[in-house]
């Protein structure tokens, strides 16, 4: 079992700096995070329970806190407060190699002097493991890793894809209780990522470890984990699956983070009529769905100006003259099997996704740039966010 605890967790940075002019500023207060008296505050009261064998992913941008947690259940940075568990056993003051944990890092860290064998075995070593079971384990993790044939030679005669695996393998290689990712893959060409997510994926399900990864890449949050924390200024947005936080993200920052292209964002006003609602926006009106209004009515949602936001393969092109909004194209993206077009429409950039299977009537010829089109969206599919405080007003 590898069941890991984190409550009310903090870490709190000595804020060193010296006092600035007004065109100054900390650091902290840039990049948004909050500094008190005792510094600045990296991570603030973090609270997650992760399960036995369970993959969680943390995300965010660069310098919310992620890596800075990741690193605090490693034992590499020490706990300014709250508790740390894995297995119910206080982790604050235990010494990293005593935690039963492995930890891959972004930049892979091999011995360059070592082959690939003797990296895998190192850790075996200082265990003092017996050489028959070391060469028992190094071969049982090279096969699964497609690693066998490179077991004789040296880093540098590696590939990026092949490193990362040596990486990985050094670190499974002991059968960690928690095995952590640190950005793993963010060295590797978009081709290479795409291979190593499918090799983590087959991995997870060959190992019974419990899997902590951070990254910055919404991608491989969605593709990899059971289920996605998201992060920002050091406080936890959302936790929920990868579907969960795709169509119903807590507030307006996590609904532009999960999801490419962007969802798009236009001013609207929700309107109340008894227990009915209503939503204007650009001249049209919308309806939203029954499950969006009963949701709404629970948490006796007033009438209130808004944000309005759709994803842009939620975007459908109707004919001119319907009940629509329009837009000129100023950018279309041929994908394949589907156009990005960019739209100049009331005074904003709008996306839409078409399938090009799905052009009909006057679209089936295709885009040009400075065209206009006519579009709409089916108030089941929008996403509706305070205009004060940013959060989803259905929950």
């Amino acid at each position: 079992m590898a069941e890991v605890s984190l409550t009310h967790i903090k870490k709190v940075y000595p804020n060193n700096e010296k006092k600035r002019g007004k065109k100054g500023g900390s650091e902290g207060r840039a990049s948004g995070m909050q500094v008190t008296e005792e510094g600045v505050l990296a991570v603030s009261d973090f609270n997650l329970d992760i399960a036995d064998r369970e993959f969680v992913v943390f995300v965010g941008p660069s310098g919310c806190g992620k890596s800075t947690t990741l690193r605090m259940i490693a034992g590499l940075e020490e706990i300014s407060g709250g508790e740390l568990t894995i297995d119910g056993e206080l982790m604050n003051d235990i010494a990293p190699k005593d935690r039963d944990i492995a930890m891959v890092f972004q930049s892979y860290a091999l011995y360059p002097h070592m082959t690939v064998r003797d990296n895998l075995a190192f850790p075996l070593k200082l265990r003092k493991v017996e050489r028959g079971d070391i060469d028992r384990k190094v071969s049982e993790v090279a096969e699964i890793l497609g690693i066998t044939q490179f077991l004789d030679r040296k880093p540098k005669a590696l590939s990026g894809g092949q490193r990362q695996r040596v990486a990985i393998g050094r670190a499974i290689v002991r059968e960690p209780k928690v095995l952590l990712m640190d950005e793993p893959l963010s060295n590797l060409d978009a081709k290479l990522r795409n291979q190593m997510r499918a090799e983590i994926i087959k991995l997870r399900q060959r190992i019974n470890t419990t899997f902590v990864y951070v990254t910055h890449d919404q991608t491989e949050a969605m593709t990899l984990g059971d289920r996605i924390v998201i992060m920002k200024d050091g406080v936890i947005q959302q936790v929920g699956t990868p579907q969960e936080v795709f169509d119903h993200p807590a507030n307006l920052f996590v609904s532009g983070f999960i999801g490419v292209p962007q969802m798009n964002y236009f001013s609207a006003e929700l309107i109340r009529e008894g227990t009915a609602y209503k939503v204007e926006a650009g001249g049209i009106t919308v309806t939203p769905s029954a499950e969006k209004q009963a949701r709404m009515l629970a948490l006796d949602v007033p009438s209130q100006p808004i944000t309005l936001g759709i994803r842009p393969e939620h975007v459908a092109l109707v004919e001119r003259g319907a009940d629509a909004l329009a837009g000129t194209i100023d950018v279309s993206e041929m994908m394949g099997s589907s156009v990005h077009l960019h739209l100049n429409s009331l005074g904003q950039d709008v996306i839409v996704i078409v399938q090009t299977t799905e052009m009909t009537g006057e679209y089936k010829k295709g885009f040009s740039i400075g065209q206009e089109v006519c579009f709409t969206f089916s108030g089941d599919l929008v996403h509706l966010f305070s205009r004060e405080d940013e959060r989803n007003l259905e929950f």
